[in-house]
């Protein structure tokens, strides 16, 4: 803002005060070669000629003489006397011949600077540029006979010191208020940009100790409220990956309970059972040993689980077959307990799916049954099929 407030000073000083000269002078310069423009074209019509030219040189504030040569003859044809000391009013007659001379020469046109000498009370040619001077233009043009008609304008440079003083004082005091106004509206903007980053950092590091209710406010600024929808996008994705790690460790934790519990319940079974010794008791305890182990595994895959990258493995097997063998596994524990389980289908039915995860599923449900089971102790594992409408359902 500073910088800004800086340059638009500088160019302030620049365009009034350093070039404001110059850019008078080349002003009034156009607008004299404007005005010749104009009476070439008002030669057409000769009878409104001088009118145009009167009415030009009041509106423009110059003076404008016009001249017919003819066999170097030059008669005048009129005469615009608008400002007072006039230069062209005061040239001789030769010296207007002059003029006509060294303008054909140019090529039709020649511009001269003049400048008033109060010593000897006359004005004198100066190739020099400087307030206060005269700008004389003369160009030619043919009539209709071809002769040469010559228009001389003479336009006065106003001198700009005493404007240039005024400007001075006049740009210290915009300087200093704008330096002022500057000041403040970049305190305000600050004040506006800040506060709410520092709200959105104090929130931030609340996300960071793991708050994950916290809100984030950006205020009325773009690109603060559009940061602050950001984190509290985030706030909620990571609220959402840490219930997702909550649930997978008490999901796994559940899952890890039935085969202690059925390894445990063999192991008892075997040692205060001789005749409960048998391969067949080992086997499901190996059995279960394996499925803790696929437990385990599984808990080292809770970043793809996070991510929603954990792919199923499976394959083509037959249902019915798998959920009676692992029913046959829990018969002996159940019949030291007193609990009746029994499994019923009405047909085989092949699947394809995750075979490790689907019967993990059906160990826990079986589990649960015989924890929560009524007084006469009995679980009905049952397998349907059924057809929906649209496609065969089985459960």
């Amino acid at each position: 803002m500073a910088g800004f407030t800086g340059i638009v000073i500088l160019l302030l000083w620049l365009l009034q005060i350093v070039f404001l000269g110059t850019i008078h002078r080349n002003v009034r310069i156009s607008e004299t070669k404007d005005i010749a423009r104009k009476l070439t074209s008002y030669t057409e019509a000769p009878i409104t000629l001088e009118s145009k030219a009167q009415k030009l040189a009041s509106t423009k504030s110059v003076c404008i003489v016009a001249y017919r040569f003819d066999r170097n003859r030059a008669t005048e044809m009129f005469s615009c006397d608008v400002t007072e000391n006039c230069v062209i009013h005061s040239m001789e007659k030769g010296e207007l011949i002059s003029i006509h001379d060294k303008a054909k020469a140019n090529g039709g046109n020649l511009l001269r600077y003049y400048f008033y000498n109060s010593e000897k009370n006359k004005y004198e040619l100066t190739d020099e540029v400087s307030d206060g001077q005269s700008i004389v233009y003369s160009f030619i043009v043919k009539d209709a006979r071809g002769n040469d008609m010559l228009f001389i304008i003479n336009a006065y440079v106003s001198p700009v010191a005493s404007t240039v003083r005024t400007l001075n004082y006049l740009l210290i005091i915009i300087s200093v208020t704008m330096i002022i106004l500057s000041i403040i509206l970049t305190l305000i903007l600050s004040h506006s940009i800040t506060k709410p980053i520092t709200k959105i950092s104090a929130s931030a590091k609340e996300l960071a100790k793991g708050n994950y209710e916290i809100g984030f406010d950006g205020g009325s600024y773009r690109e603060a409220e559009e940061l602050s929808e950001t984190l509290t996008y985030a706030a909620s994705e990571l609220s959402r990956v840490d219930k997702l790690r909550s649930e997978l460790i008490a999901n796994t934790t559940h899952d890890l309970r039935t085969p202690l519990t059925m390894i445990t319940g063999y192991a008892e079974l075997m040692r205060d059972f001789e005749s409960e010794n048998t391969p067949e008791n080992a086997a499901i305890i190996a059995d279960e040993a394996k499925r803790m182990t696929s437990l385990v595994n599984d808990m080292l895959e809770i970043s793809k689980l996070e991510n929603g990258v954990a792919k199923a493995n499976c394959e083509q097997f037959n249902i019915t077959e798998a959920v009676a063998a692992e029913i046959e596994k829990y018969q002996e524990f159940c019949r030291k307990d007193g609990y009746i389980l029994r499994f019923e289908a009405n047909e085989s039915v092949i699947v394809k799916t995750d075979r490790t995860k689907i019967t993990r599923a059906l160990l826990n449900l079986v589990n649960n049954a015989l924890t929560y089971t009524g007084a006469d102790k009995t679980v009905v594992v049952r397998q349907e099929r059924y057809f929906n409408g649209e496609r065969d359902v089985l459960r």
